[in-house]
């Protein structure tokens, strides 16, 4: 039994088909299923049901294919150990963030990196707190950018930025013509947030619990920061924003003031996550650096 046929026989149960497979581990459909046939004799069990349209795992396979991932989960991370004490600063990086940074960070960030850290790829996806921790766990990415602080064992982070909110009011609201303004002189009513589920949902309500002396009345939008601001400009509400979202067009053009909030206390620590075990800490470091070198005066950097 080795790592090879480990692979193969995984390959097989994600696709359900030899051919498939094959195909997928750049080998020939009878090299494959000679080497799935052999792993069976020397496991003196059955891993997969064939006929002639269909392949199905057998109930021992399943338990077989599950250990099988982990181990090459592991194999995985001895190469990635071995490749990051030769040049950390080099090879991939799977970075997750959140919907409400991703937009607004990468334009600035991407050039610093190609700059930064010019042997680095970079994979980027968007996603929400609860899938990008559950992914950084299962080892599917290798860092994510997120606005809450990791609770998991498992997980690390360094922190990156303060990012105050901001309050964005239609142009002719009463408060609009205020310098700064107080949570509480908003109406609970009117304030607008992202649905359940988005941190910046979360944040922006525990902000405003403190001024109101009941928990807010909130409006919760099932839809992006993007059209919670079109509603915004058209005069239906009011929202907090994030410091990073003014450099969008939005700002200049869409019906809505945006002010600063007057106690100075709503603001969240942005960070970057990874597991405990992620074998080149040093890149991490070195982009916090950059993170915080490309960063608007809008936000403040986290001193380390």
């Amino acid at each position: 039994m080795n790592i090879r046929d480990l692979r193969y026989a995984v390959m097989v149960a994600d696709t359900g088909h030899f051919g498939r497979a094959a195909a997928a581990c750049l080998i020939g459909q009878p090299t494959l299923s000679a080497q799935i046939r052999k792993l069976e004799e020397e496991l003196g069990v059955t891993l997969f049901e064939r006929t002639k349209r269909s392949v199905a795992v057998t109930p021992v396979g399943e338990t077989i294919i599950a250990q099988a991932r982990t181990l090459l989960d592991q194999a995985a991370l001895i190469e990635e150990t071995a490749k990051a004490s030769r040049d950390p600063l080099s090879g991939p990086l799977r970075l997750g963030m959140i919907p409400t940074i991703g937009p607004y960070l990468t334009p600035t960030l991407l050039p610093a990196l190609r700059h930064g850290l010019p042997n680095v790829v970079l994979d980027l996806s968007e996603d929400m707190t609860e899938v990008l921790e559950r992914r950084l766990r299962d080892g599917e990415i290798d860092a994510a950018i997120l606005a809450t602080e990791v609770t998991d064992r498992r997980l690390a982070d360094i922190k990156l930025f303060d990012e105050p909110f901001w309050i964005a009011l239609p142009r002719e609201h009463p408060l609009s013509m205020e310098d700064t303004v107080k949570l509480q002189a908003i109406g609970s009513d009117e304030l607008l947030v992202l649905e359940e589920g988005h941190c910046l949902a979360d944040q922006v309500v525990s902000f405003c619990s403190t001024a109101f002396p009941e928990t807010p009345k909130v409006n919760t939008q099932h839809t992006s920061l993007m059209t919670i601001l079109a509603l915004v400009g058209a005069g239906l509400g009011v929202t907090l924003v994030p410091a990073l979202s003014l450099s969008g067009s939005w700002v200049t053009d869409s019906g809505i003031a945006l002010r600063r909030e007057h106690a100075g206390k709503a603001f969240r620590t942005v960070r970057v996550a990874f597991r405990t075990s992620f074998p080149r800490r040093p890149l991490l470091e070195k982009f916090a650096d950059i993170v915080a070198a490309s960063l608007p005066d809008t936000v403040s950097p986290v001193l380390r």
